[in-house]
């Protein structure tokens, strides 16, 4: 047995509304969006909100937090979630969207470049509502 892929990713947040809106932009321009929406179930909690994002290659998944932990600050140095990388098709992509995120105010981290993590590795990290760190990269080949 062998895993082909990671299937998806889910993230929970403070700010259902506030994540909906910033997480539906950047998916747009990641050429995603949303496939499921749902109050309740599968969602622990009633009442409770859950999205899932899909496109050519990504599943992302939204979950709004439980009552009694929102407000809870994202700290990518505790044990869970450190970042959420997307693999991209070009470095121009990159800077496109990094053009974007900079004109809608978003958080950027570092800035389009290449990093040392291996050769060609062209990357941009930055983040979301919550602070949780999110990139998009590109690799030659």
């Amino acid at each position: 047995m062998a895993a082909r892929a990671i299937h998806h990713v889910s993230i929970t947040v403070n700010d259902f509304e506030r994540s909906r809106a910033f997480y539906t932009k950047l998916f747009e321009a990641l050429g995603a969006g949303p496939a499921f929406e749902a109050t309740g179930a599968p969602h622990k909690h009633e009442g409770c909100r859950m999205m899932l994002f899909a496109g050519a290659g990504v599943m992302f998944g939204v979950w709004e937090a439980a009552p009694e932990h929102r407000g809870s600050a994202f700290d990518r140095y505790r044990v869970g979630l450190h970042h959420v990388a997307f693999a991209l098709e070009s470095r121009e992509q990159i800077d496109a969207l990094h053009q974007r995120l900079v004109a809608d105010g978003v958080t950027i981290l570092d800035a389009p470049a290449e990093y040392p993590y291996a050769p060609g590795y062209y990357a941009m990290f930055f983040s979301d509502p919550d602070g949780i760190k999110l990139e998009v990269v590109h690799l030659p080949g």
